[in-house]
Protein backbone atom coordinates (compact mmCIF):
# COMPACT_ATOMS: atom_id res chain seq x y z
CA UNK A 1 0.00 0.00 0.00
CA UNK A 2 1.25 3.15 -0.96
CA UNK A 3 1.56 5.41 2.50
CA UNK A 4 1.33 9.47 2.01
CA UNK A 5 3.84 10.48 4.69
CA UNK A 6 2.26 13.88 4.70
CA UNK A 7 -0.63 15.54 3.70
CA UNK A 8 -0.79 18.04 0.58
CA UNK A 9 -0.57 21.77 1.62
CA UNK A 10 -4.28 21.84 0.55
CA UNK A 11 -6.93 19.80 1.48
CA UNK A 12 -9.81 19.11 -1.50
CA UNK A 13 -12.93 19.37 1.14
CA UNK A 14 -12.78 20.33 4.55
CA UNK A 15 -15.64 20.23 6.94
CA UNK A 16 -15.17 22.64 9.48
CA UNK A 17 -16.88 22.88 12.97
CA UNK A 18 -19.73 20.81 11.52
CA UNK A 19 -22.98 20.28 14.46
CA UNK A 20 -26.30 18.80 13.74
CA UNK A 21 -29.01 18.13 16.20
CA UNK A 22 -32.38 16.21 16.29
CA UNK A 23 -34.90 16.60 18.44
CA UNK A 24 -33.38 15.70 21.83
CA UNK A 25 -30.06 14.49 20.19
CA UNK A 26 -27.18 15.69 19.36
CA UNK A 27 -26.20 13.72 16.43
CA UNK A 28 -22.77 16.11 16.02
CA UNK A 29 -20.55 18.18 17.64
CA UNK A 30 -17.91 20.45 16.22
CA UNK A 31 -16.81 17.59 13.80
CA UNK A 32 -13.50 18.72 11.37
CA UNK A 33 -12.40 16.40 8.49
CA UNK A 34 -10.07 16.97 5.81
CA UNK A 35 -9.65 15.18 3.00
CA UNK A 36 -7.07 15.78 0.05
CA UNK A 37 -6.16 14.70 -3.15
CA UNK A 38 -4.58 10.91 -3.90
CA UNK A 39 -5.88 9.67 -0.09
CA UNK A 40 -7.96 7.24 0.77
CA UNK A 41 -9.44 8.74 4.47
CA UNK A 42 -11.21 6.44 6.36
CA UNK A 43 -13.86 7.15 8.73
CA UNK A 44 -14.10 4.85 11.57
CA UNK A 45 -16.26 5.10 14.72
CA UNK A 46 -19.29 2.51 16.91
CA UNK A 47 -22.44 2.55 16.21
CA UNK A 48 -24.64 5.80 17.10
CA UNK A 49 -21.08 7.59 16.59
CA UNK A 50 -22.00 9.88 14.12
CA UNK A 51 -20.86 8.71 10.84
CA UNK A 52 -23.67 8.42 8.80
CA UNK A 53 -25.54 11.94 9.96
CA UNK A 54 -21.92 13.21 8.93
CA UNK A 55 -21.54 11.55 5.11
CA UNK A 56 -25.65 13.09 5.08
CA UNK A 57 -24.62 16.58 5.83
CA UNK A 58 -21.89 16.15 3.27
CA UNK A 59 -24.10 15.27 0.45
CA UNK A 60 -26.90 17.32 1.01
CA UNK A 61 -29.45 15.01 2.60
CA UNK A 62 -28.93 17.36 6.03
CA UNK A 63 -28.22 20.69 6.28
CA UNK A 64 -26.01 21.80 9.29
CA UNK A 65 -26.76 23.57 11.77
CA UNK A 66 -23.46 25.18 12.43
CA UNK A 67 -20.13 24.75 10.35
CA UNK A 68 -18.79 25.07 6.53
CA UNK A 69 -18.28 22.71 3.99
CA UNK A 70 -15.26 24.21 1.90
CA UNK A 71 -14.50 22.22 -1.69
CA UNK A 72 -11.48 23.67 -3.69
CA UNK A 73 -11.04 26.21 -1.37
CA UNK A 74 -14.72 27.60 -1.59
CA UNK A 75 -17.95 27.67 0.74
CA UNK A 76 -20.25 25.29 -0.56
CA UNK A 77 -24.24 24.11 0.82
CA UNK A 78 -25.16 21.22 -1.21
CA UNK A 79 -28.56 21.55 -0.84
CA UNK A 80 -29.24 17.38 -2.13
CA UNK A 81 -27.39 14.48 -2.91
CA UNK A 82 -28.12 15.20 -7.01
CA UNK A 83 -26.18 19.18 -6.17
CA UNK A 84 -23.41 17.51 -4.09
CA UNK A 85 -22.52 15.44 -7.12
CA UNK A 86 -23.17 18.71 -9.83
CA UNK A 87 -20.26 20.23 -6.94
CA UNK A 88 -17.99 17.06 -7.46
CA UNK A 89 -18.94 14.75 -4.63
CA UNK A 90 -20.20 11.32 -5.84
CA UNK A 91 -21.23 8.76 -3.02
CA UNK A 92 -21.29 4.82 -3.54
CA UNK A 93 -23.27 3.31 -0.69
CA UNK A 94 -23.53 -0.44 0.94
CA UNK A 95 -27.06 -0.69 -1.34
CA UNK A 96 -25.80 0.28 -4.84
CA UNK A 97 -28.95 2.41 -5.66
CA UNK A 98 -29.15 1.08 -10.04
CA UNK A 99 -31.80 -0.60 -11.91
CA UNK A 100 -30.43 -3.95 -12.35
CA UNK A 101 -32.99 -4.86 -15.70
CA UNK A 102 -30.96 -2.22 -17.90
CA UNK A 103 -27.79 -2.88 -19.11
CA UNK A 104 -24.23 -1.73 -17.52
CA UNK A 105 -23.59 1.32 -20.01
CA UNK A 106 -27.58 2.40 -19.38
CA UNK A 107 -26.99 2.30 -16.04
CA UNK A 108 -24.01 4.59 -16.12
CA UNK A 109 -25.27 6.92 -18.22
CA UNK A 110 -29.03 6.90 -16.84
CA UNK A 111 -29.86 10.34 -16.91
CA UNK A 112 -27.46 11.57 -19.54
CA UNK A 113 -27.51 9.88 -22.57
CA UNK A 114 -25.01 10.77 -25.28
CA UNK A 115 -27.05 11.65 -28.31
CA UNK A 116 -27.03 12.11 -32.13
CA UNK A 117 -29.48 13.30 -33.92
CA UNK A 118 -32.32 13.60 -31.49
CA UNK A 119 -31.50 9.83 -30.69
CA UNK A 120 -29.36 8.10 -27.67
CA UNK A 121 -26.26 7.33 -29.64
CA UNK A 122 -26.27 3.72 -28.17
CA UNK A 123 -22.71 3.01 -30.10
CA UNK A 124 -21.09 6.02 -28.54
CA UNK A 125 -22.47 5.09 -24.94
CA UNK A 126 -20.62 1.45 -25.25
CA UNK A 127 -18.25 2.57 -26.67
CA UNK A 128 -17.56 5.23 -23.45
CA UNK A 129 -18.69 2.79 -20.78
CA UNK A 130 -16.05 -0.11 -21.56
CA UNK A 131 -13.66 3.21 -21.73
CA UNK A 132 -14.93 4.26 -18.21
CA UNK A 133 -14.65 0.49 -16.80
CA UNK A 134 -11.48 -0.03 -18.48
CA UNK A 135 -10.30 2.84 -16.70
CA UNK A 136 -10.83 1.38 -13.43
CA UNK A 137 -9.11 -2.23 -15.47
CA UNK A 138 -12.42 -3.88 -15.38
CA UNK A 139 -13.28 -5.66 -18.46
CA UNK A 140 -16.89 -6.75 -19.04
CA UNK A 141 -19.79 -6.62 -21.76
CA UNK A 142 -21.61 -3.41 -21.09
CA UNK A 143 -24.30 -4.51 -22.97
CA UNK A 144 -25.08 -7.34 -20.86
CA UNK A 145 -28.21 -6.64 -18.10
CA UNK A 146 -26.66 -4.89 -14.95
CA UNK A 147 -28.32 -8.09 -12.75
CA UNK A 148 -26.07 -10.54 -14.36
CA UNK A 149 -22.93 -9.36 -12.32
CA UNK A 150 -22.40 -9.34 -8.85
CA UNK A 151 -22.39 -6.81 -6.37
CA UNK A 152 -18.61 -6.25 -6.85
CA UNK A 153 -19.04 -5.70 -9.97
CA UNK A 154 -22.22 -3.47 -10.02
CA UNK A 155 -20.07 -1.22 -7.27
CA UNK A 156 -17.64 -0.61 -9.64
CA UNK A 157 -20.49 0.90 -12.53
CA UNK A 158 -21.92 3.15 -9.70
CA UNK A 159 -17.97 4.45 -9.02
CA UNK A 160 -17.88 4.70 -12.83
CA UNK A 161 -20.77 7.00 -13.18
CA UNK A 162 -18.91 9.62 -10.17
CA UNK A 163 -15.90 9.51 -12.94
CA UNK A 164 -18.47 10.58 -15.89
CA UNK A 165 -19.32 13.68 -13.81
CA UNK A 166 -15.59 14.08 -12.86
CA UNK A 167 -15.91 13.88 -9.15
CA UNK A 168 -13.18 15.41 -7.20
CA UNK A 169 -14.24 13.60 -4.00
CA UNK A 170 -15.54 10.14 -3.88
CA UNK A 171 -17.58 8.70 -0.81
CA UNK A 172 -17.84 5.10 -0.03
CA UNK A 173 -20.45 4.58 2.60
CA UNK A 174 -20.21 0.96 3.84
CA UNK A 175 -19.52 -0.76 0.43
CA UNK A 176 -17.78 -4.15 1.71
CA UNK A 177 -20.41 -5.47 4.32
CA UNK A 178 -21.69 -7.43 1.22
CA UNK A 179 -18.63 -8.50 -0.33
CA UNK A 180 -16.61 -11.63 0.10
CA UNK A 181 -12.12 -11.41 -0.05
CA UNK A 182 -12.46 -11.87 -3.58
CA UNK A 183 -14.55 -8.87 -4.17
CA UNK A 184 -13.19 -6.76 -1.61
CA UNK A 185 -9.67 -7.22 -3.31
CA UNK A 186 -11.62 -6.35 -6.52
CA UNK A 187 -12.52 -3.50 -5.03
CA UNK A 188 -9.51 -2.17 -3.70
CA UNK A 189 -7.70 -2.69 -6.37
CA UNK A 190 -10.08 -0.02 -8.52
CA UNK A 191 -9.32 2.23 -5.10
CA UNK A 192 -5.27 2.15 -5.28
CA UNK A 193 -5.55 3.21 -8.96
CA UNK A 194 -8.30 6.19 -8.72
CA UNK A 195 -6.30 7.51 -5.89
CA UNK A 196 -3.11 7.19 -7.96
CA UNK A 197 -5.11 9.16 -10.27
CA UNK A 198 -5.05 11.81 -7.37
CA UNK A 199 -9.46 11.28 -6.26
CA UNK A 200 -9.45 12.26 -2.54
CA UNK A 201 -11.69 9.33 -1.47
CA UNK A 202 -13.74 8.94 1.93
CA UNK A 203 -14.15 5.18 3.13
CA UNK A 204 -16.18 4.69 5.76
CA UNK A 205 -16.13 1.14 7.28
CA UNK A 206 -16.41 -0.65 10.50
CA UNK A 207 -13.46 -3.72 9.55
CA UNK A 208 -10.57 -3.51 11.29
CA UNK A 209 -8.25 -5.45 8.25
CA UNK A 210 -9.88 -3.60 5.83
CA UNK A 211 -8.60 0.17 7.06
CA UNK A 212 -5.49 -1.06 7.18
CA UNK A 213 -5.08 -2.82 3.72
CA UNK A 214 -6.60 0.80 1.92
CA UNK A 215 -6.33 3.71 4.08
CA UNK A 216 -4.06 6.71 4.29
CA UNK A 217 -5.56 8.89 7.38
CA UNK A 218 -8.19 7.98 9.56
CA UNK A 219 -10.43 10.39 11.35
CA UNK A 220 -12.29 8.05 14.78
CA UNK A 221 -16.00 9.65 15.78
CA UNK A 222 -17.18 9.06 18.91
CA UNK A 223 -20.60 9.97 20.11
CA UNK A 224 -20.70 12.71 17.50
CA UNK A 225 -17.49 14.33 18.24
CA UNK A 226 -14.57 13.62 16.07
CA UNK A 227 -11.85 11.89 18.13
CA UNK A 228 -9.00 12.50 16.45
CA UNK A 229 -7.26 12.34 12.86
CA UNK A 230 -4.04 10.04 12.04
CA UNK A 231 -2.21 8.70 9.86
CA UNK A 232 -2.78 4.86 9.12
CA UNK A 233 1.06 4.09 9.54
CA UNK A 234 1.06 5.88 13.15
CA UNK A 235 -1.84 4.42 14.36
CA UNK A 236 -1.92 0.80 16.17
CA UNK A 237 -4.82 -1.65 15.90
CA UNK A 238 -5.02 -1.88 19.62
CA UNK A 239 -5.04 2.59 19.97
CA UNK A 240 -7.73 2.45 16.70
CA UNK A 241 -10.10 0.10 18.93
CA UNK A 242 -9.57 1.57 22.19
CA UNK A 243 -10.12 5.66 20.46
CA UNK A 244 -13.38 4.07 19.40
CA UNK A 245 -14.60 2.56 22.61
CA UNK A 246 -13.05 5.16 24.91
CA UNK A 247 -11.21 1.76 26.70
CA UNK A 248 -7.87 1.91 28.33
CA UNK A 249 -5.13 0.29 26.00
CA UNK A 250 -2.26 -0.67 27.86
CA UNK A 251 -1.88 -4.27 28.95
CA UNK A 252 1.67 -5.65 29.98
CA UNK A 253 3.10 -8.42 27.57
CA UNK A 254 2.49 -10.78 30.15
CA UNK A 255 -1.42 -10.04 30.54
CA UNK A 256 -2.16 -10.91 27.06
CA UNK A 257 0.05 -14.06 26.75
CA UNK A 258 -1.47 -14.90 29.70
CA UNK A 259 -4.91 -13.94 28.20
CA UNK A 260 -3.85 -16.53 24.97
CA UNK A 261 -2.75 -19.19 27.26
CA UNK A 262 -6.44 -18.97 28.53
CA UNK A 263 -7.74 -19.71 25.26
CA UNK A 264 -10.63 -22.50 25.79
CA UNK A 265 -11.05 -24.83 23.25
CA UNK A 266 -13.07 -24.71 20.26
CA UNK A 267 -16.73 -25.85 21.75
CA UNK A 268 -15.39 -25.61 24.87
CA UNK A 269 -18.49 -25.44 27.43
CA UNK A 270 -18.68 -26.71 30.90
CA UNK A 271 -22.33 -27.12 30.55
CA UNK A 272 -24.18 -29.48 29.10
CA UNK A 273 -24.48 -29.17 25.37
CA UNK A 274 -27.41 -27.70 24.24
CA UNK A 275 -26.81 -26.79 20.83
CA UNK A 276 -23.39 -27.02 18.53
CA UNK A 277 -22.29 -25.25 15.32
CA UNK A 278 -19.81 -26.55 13.58
CA UNK A 279 -18.44 -24.54 10.34
CA UNK A 280 -21.13 -21.77 10.30
CA UNK A 281 -20.93 -19.66 7.82
CA UNK A 282 -22.51 -17.29 5.05
CA UNK A 283 -20.97 -15.40 2.25
CA UNK A 284 -20.09 -11.91 2.64
CA UNK A 285 -21.66 -12.09 6.11
CA UNK A 286 -19.89 -14.65 8.35
CA UNK A 287 -16.62 -16.42 8.15
CA UNK A 288 -17.12 -20.67 8.88
CA UNK A 289 -17.47 -20.90 12.73
CA UNK A 290 -17.49 -23.44 15.37
CA UNK A 291 -19.78 -22.46 18.73
CA UNK A 292 -21.00 -24.56 21.04
CA UNK A 293 -23.31 -23.45 24.15
CA UNK A 294 -24.91 -25.74 27.16
CA UNK A 295 -27.88 -25.46 29.18
CA UNK A 296 -27.36 -23.14 32.14
CA UNK A 297 -24.79 -21.05 30.18
CA UNK A 298 -24.32 -17.66 29.25
CA UNK A 299 -22.29 -16.99 26.43
CA UNK A 300 -20.90 -13.51 25.58
CA UNK A 301 -19.94 -12.85 22.00
CA UNK A 302 -18.13 -9.34 21.95
CA UNK A 303 -16.47 -7.42 19.19
CA UNK A 304 -17.01 -4.48 17.35
CA UNK A 305 -19.86 -3.31 15.19
CA UNK A 306 -20.14 -5.53 12.14
CA UNK A 307 -17.59 -7.97 13.54
CA UNK A 308 -20.08 -11.21 13.00
CA UNK A 309 -21.69 -10.91 16.28
CA UNK A 310 -25.53 -10.35 14.83
CA UNK A 311 -24.46 -12.09 11.63
CA UNK A 312 -23.62 -15.09 13.97
CA UNK A 313 -27.26 -14.71 16.03
CA UNK A 314 -29.19 -14.57 12.71
CA UNK A 315 -27.77 -17.64 11.72
CA UNK A 316 -28.37 -19.48 14.56
CA UNK A 317 -31.79 -18.18 14.49
CA UNK A 318 -32.59 -19.09 10.71
CA UNK A 319 -33.31 -15.44 10.18
CA UNK A 320 -30.84 -15.55 7.34
CA UNK A 321 -29.61 -18.85 5.74
CA UNK A 322 -26.26 -20.90 6.25
CA UNK A 323 -23.99 -21.26 2.93
CA UNK A 324 -21.76 -23.57 5.16
CA UNK A 325 -21.89 -25.74 8.69
CA UNK A 326 -24.32 -27.84 10.86
CA UNK A 327 -26.63 -27.00 13.57
CA UNK A 328 -27.16 -29.91 16.63
CA UNK A 329 -29.30 -29.40 19.31
CA UNK A 330 -28.87 -31.99 21.66
CA UNK A 331 -27.02 -34.21 19.45
CA UNK A 332 -29.47 -34.08 16.48
CA UNK A 333 -28.16 -31.94 13.21
CA UNK A 334 -30.90 -29.24 12.21
CA UNK A 335 -31.34 -27.54 9.44
CA UNK A 336 -34.00 -23.95 9.95
CA UNK A 337 -34.99 -22.78 6.81
CA UNK A 338 -37.14 -20.04 8.88
CA UNK A 339 -37.11 -18.61 11.97
CA UNK A 340 -40.27 -20.93 12.65
CA UNK A 341 -38.44 -23.83 12.81
CA UNK A 342 -35.89 -22.12 15.47
CA UNK A 343 -38.74 -21.16 17.71
CA UNK A 344 -39.83 -25.20 17.61
CA UNK A 345 -36.71 -25.94 18.01
CA UNK A 346 -36.79 -24.09 21.60
CA UNK A 347 -34.84 -20.78 20.58
CA UNK A 348 -35.70 -17.08 20.80
CA UNK A 349 -34.21 -14.05 19.54
CA UNK A 350 -34.43 -10.22 20.78
CA UNK A 351 -33.12 -8.30 17.91
CA UNK A 352 -31.15 -5.24 18.00
CA UNK A 353 -33.31 -3.44 16.04
CA UNK A 354 -35.91 -3.18 18.46
CA UNK A 355 -38.28 -0.69 16.28
CA UNK A 356 -37.93 -2.44 13.23
CA UNK A 357 -37.42 -5.93 14.11
CA UNK A 358 -38.85 -6.23 17.77
CA UNK A 359 -41.66 -3.92 19.00
CA UNK A 360 -44.83 -3.23 17.02
CA UNK A 361 -45.31 -0.03 17.82
CA UNK A 362 -49.41 0.73 16.85
CA UNK A 363 -50.02 -2.84 18.55
CA UNK A 364 -50.38 -3.43 22.77
CA UNK A 365 -48.01 -4.67 25.24
CA UNK A 366 -51.03 -7.41 25.23
CA UNK A 367 -50.57 -8.15 21.39
CA UNK A 368 -46.56 -7.54 21.32
CA UNK A 369 -46.19 -9.90 23.80
CA UNK A 370 -47.97 -12.95 22.62
CA UNK A 371 -46.72 -13.04 18.72
CA UNK A 372 -43.61 -15.33 19.64
CA UNK A 373 -46.05 -18.29 20.85
CA UNK A 374 -48.94 -17.45 18.20
CA UNK A 375 -46.37 -17.92 15.32
CA UNK A 376 -45.13 -21.04 17.52
CA UNK A 377 -48.49 -22.64 17.75
CA UNK A 378 -49.31 -21.42 13.84
CA UNK A 379 -52.25 -19.41 12.09
CA UNK A 380 -55.14 -21.94 13.07
CA UNK A 381 -54.60 -22.49 16.63
CA UNK A 382 -55.32 -18.80 18.00
CA UNK A 383 -54.49 -18.13 21.58
CA UNK A 384 -57.85 -17.49 23.56
CA UNK A 385 -57.95 -13.47 24.60
CA UNK A 386 -58.98 -14.55 27.90
CA UNK A 387 -54.91 -16.80 27.88
CA UNK A 388 -53.37 -14.12 26.40
CA UNK A 389 -54.68 -11.20 28.95
CA UNK A 390 -53.19 -13.83 31.68
CA UNK A 391 -49.82 -14.08 30.21
CA UNK A 392 -49.61 -10.62 29.56
CA UNK A 393 -50.87 -9.70 33.36
CA UNK A 394 -48.03 -12.03 34.52
CA UNK A 395 -45.32 -10.77 32.78
CA UNK A 396 -46.13 -7.59 33.24
CA UNK A 397 -45.54 -7.57 37.16
CA UNK A 398 -43.07 -10.48 37.01
CA UNK A 399 -40.25 -8.39 34.47
CA UNK A 400 -42.14 -4.64 36.84
CA UNK A 401 -43.41 -3.46 32.49
CA UNK A 402 -44.46 -0.17 33.49
CA UNK A 403 -47.36 0.66 31.90
CA UNK A 404 -51.38 2.18 32.44
CA UNK A 405 -52.57 -1.37 30.83
CA UNK A 406 -51.93 -4.32 28.95
CA UNK A 407 -53.82 -2.91 26.05
CA UNK A 408 -51.75 0.35 25.76
CA UNK A 409 -49.82 0.80 22.49
CA UNK A 410 -46.19 -0.34 23.17
CA UNK A 411 -45.10 2.71 21.03
CA UNK A 412 -45.96 5.15 24.15
CA UNK A 413 -44.00 2.73 26.43
CA UNK A 414 -40.02 4.19 27.48
CA UNK A 415 -37.50 2.27 25.43
CA UNK A 416 -36.87 -0.05 28.93
CA UNK A 417 -39.96 -1.09 29.32
CA UNK A 418 -40.20 -1.80 25.53
CA UNK A 419 -37.42 -4.12 26.09
CA UNK A 420 -38.76 -6.01 28.95
CA UNK A 421 -42.19 -6.96 26.69
CA UNK A 422 -39.69 -8.07 24.03
CA UNK A 423 -38.02 -10.22 26.53
CA UNK A 424 -41.43 -11.15 27.68
CA UNK A 425 -42.45 -12.30 24.03
CA UNK A 426 -39.46 -15.12 24.28
CA UNK A 427 -40.17 -15.96 27.39
CA UNK A 428 -43.78 -16.92 26.88
CA UNK A 429 -42.33 -19.73 24.76
CA UNK A 430 -40.54 -21.40 26.86
CA UNK A 431 -36.89 -21.32 25.00
CA UNK A 432 -34.13 -23.66 26.07
CA UNK A 433 -31.62 -20.83 24.31
CA UNK A 434 -32.39 -17.38 24.33
CA UNK A 435 -30.49 -15.12 21.72
CA UNK A 436 -29.91 -11.29 23.23
CA UNK A 437 -28.84 -8.73 20.59
CA UNK A 438 -28.24 -5.79 22.20
CA UNK A 439 -30.58 -6.20 24.84
CA UNK A 440 -29.37 -2.91 27.31
CA UNK A 441 -28.89 -0.57 24.66
CA UNK A 442 -30.32 2.72 25.04
CA UNK A 443 -32.13 2.08 27.85
CA UNK A 444 -31.49 3.70 31.82
CA UNK A 445 -29.28 2.12 33.93
CA UNK A 446 -31.69 1.09 36.10
CA UNK A 447 -33.85 -0.83 33.56
CA UNK A 448 -30.70 -2.24 32.05
CA UNK A 449 -30.08 -4.15 35.79
CA UNK A 450 -33.09 -5.11 36.43
CA UNK A 451 -33.19 -7.08 32.74
CA UNK A 452 -29.58 -8.50 33.36
CA UNK A 453 -30.71 -9.72 37.32
CA UNK A 454 -33.81 -11.11 35.25
CA UNK A 455 -31.75 -12.53 32.35
CA UNK A 456 -28.92 -14.38 34.98
CA UNK A 457 -31.44 -15.84 36.99
CA UNK A 458 -33.10 -17.26 34.39
CA UNK A 459 -29.35 -18.74 33.16
CA UNK A 460 -28.96 -20.53 36.80
CA UNK A 461 -32.40 -22.32 35.94
CA UNK A 462 -31.10 -23.68 33.74
CA UNK A 463 -31.95 -21.22 30.00
CA UNK A 464 -28.80 -21.17 27.95
CA UNK A 465 -28.06 -17.23 26.84
CA UNK A 466 -25.89 -16.09 23.81
CA UNK A 467 -25.71 -12.05 25.17
CA UNK A 468 -24.39 -10.00 22.60
CA UNK A 469 -22.99 -6.74 23.50
CA UNK A 470 -20.77 -3.74 22.66
CA UNK A 471 -20.29 -3.19 26.32
CA UNK A 472 -17.16 -5.01 27.21
CA UNK A 473 -17.24 -4.68 30.88
CA UNK A 474 -21.05 -5.84 30.66
CA UNK A 475 -20.35 -8.96 28.50
CA UNK A 476 -16.95 -9.67 30.64
CA UNK A 477 -19.15 -8.94 33.78
CA UNK A 478 -22.32 -11.40 32.81
CA UNK A 479 -20.52 -14.26 30.75
CA UNK A 480 -19.41 -17.95 31.54
CA UNK A 481 -17.44 -18.15 28.32
CA UNK A 482 -16.82 -15.02 25.86
CA UNK A 483 -16.19 -15.70 22.10
CA UNK A 484 -14.58 -12.32 20.59
CA UNK A 485 -15.38 -11.79 17.17
CA UNK A 486 -13.56 -9.32 14.91
CA UNK A 487 -14.18 -8.82 10.88
CA UNK A 488 -17.09 -11.30 10.13
CA UNK A 489 -14.70 -13.96 11.84
CA UNK A 490 -14.10 -15.64 15.21
CA UNK A 491 -11.26 -14.26 17.28
CA UNK A 492 -10.99 -16.73 20.35
CA UNK A 493 -12.67 -18.36 22.79
CA UNK A 494 -12.29 -17.51 26.59
CA UNK A 495 -13.42 -18.77 29.85
CA UNK A 496 -14.55 -16.12 32.75
CA UNK A 497 -11.97 -13.92 34.20
CA UNK A 498 -9.49 -14.83 31.22
CA UNK A 499 -9.67 -11.24 30.15
CA UNK A 500 -10.45 -7.57 31.23
CA UNK A 501 -10.99 -4.69 29.63
CA UNK A 502 -7.70 -3.86 28.37
CA UNK A 503 -6.72 -7.49 27.03
CA UNK A 504 -10.13 -8.21 24.81
CA UNK A 505 -9.20 -5.07 22.80
CA UNK A 506 -5.94 -7.02 22.04
CA UNK A 507 -7.95 -9.80 20.96
CA UNK A 508 -10.29 -7.65 19.47
CA UNK A 509 -7.15 -6.13 17.29
CA UNK A 510 -5.92 -9.31 16.91
CA UNK A 511 -3.20 -9.16 19.14
CA UNK A 512 -1.86 -6.60 16.89
CA UNK A 513 2.02 -7.62 16.83
CA UNK A 514 2.92 -4.08 16.35
CA UNK A 515 1.27 -2.29 19.06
Amino acid sequence: MTMNSSAPANPVLELRGISKAFTGVQALSGVSLNLYPGEVHTLMGQNGAGKSTLIKVLTGVYAPDQGQIVLAGQPIQPQSTLDAQHHGISTVYQEVNLCPNLSVAENIFIGRYPRKLGRIDWASMTTQATALLDRMQIRIDVTAPLAQYPLAIQQMVAISRSLLVSAKVLILDEPTSSLDEKEVDLLFSVLRGLREQGMAILFVTHFLDQTYAISDRITVMRSGEREGEYLAADLSRVELVNKMVGAPTAAPATAVAQADAAQAPAGGSRFGAFLRAVGLGRKGALQPMDLEIGQGEMLGLAGLLGSGRTEAARLLFGADKADTGTITIDGKERNFSSPRDAIAAGIGFCSEDRKHEGAVLELSVRENLILALQARMGILRAIPLKRQQQLAEEYVKALGIKTASIETPIGSLSGGNQQKVLLARWLVTDPRLLILDEPTRGIDVRAKQEIMDYVSALCKKGMAILFISSELPEVLRVSDRIVVMRDRKQGGEYPRGALDETTVLHVIAAGDQHA
